[in-house]
């Protein structure tokens, strides 16, 4: 079936349901400064219980991905997900359940060619991309520490 841009961009008007940028942009922004909160709520719990501000951050962004995981689990991230749309992409949030949900659609085929080859579907080309800048950086880096 060969149809033009034009054909293809009036066909997906037509089947796509409406969205109202006045009420999906101010939800997204709740809900995702809410994350935000929370994230700044646990770091200051973990620093006064005498964790130093490294140690703190870790054990914030350690709650974050498991309470991700967690609701994906639950199946009550998607739901908030259809609520506050992109307001739950705040990254690490967002990121956990990228790697989550896939795991648990594809564990029915079992631990090895399910969940653990599905898992990095949707974050493997993050994770590689990440991975490979960084390295890069930090050989960049390096030389130009030579250098100076």
């Amino acid at each position: 079936m060969n149809i033009s841009n034009q054909e293809y961009g009036e066909l997906a008007k037509r089947v796509s349901p409406p969205s109202s940028m006045a009420k999906t942009i101010p939800l997204a922004f709740v809900i995702g400064g809410t994350i935000c909160v929370l994230g700044e709520a646990l770091l200051n719990m973990y620093a006064a219980l005498g964790f130093d501000l490294d140690s703190a951050g870790a054990l914030t962004s350690m709650s974050l991905i498991f309470l991700s995981a967690l609701l994906t689990g639950l199946k009550l991230y998607d739901r908030i997900a259809q609520f506050a749309g992109a307001g739950t992409l705040v990254p690490i949030t967002g990121f956990a359940n990228s790697v989550v949900s896939p795991a648990l659609d594809f564990k029915t085929e079992g631990y090895v060619l399910g969940l653990g080859a599905k898992m990095f579907t949707i974050a493997g080309p993050v994770l590689v991309y990440g991975i490979s800048a960084s390295v890069i950086y930090g050989i960049i880096y390096y030389f130009v520490k030579l250098i100076a």
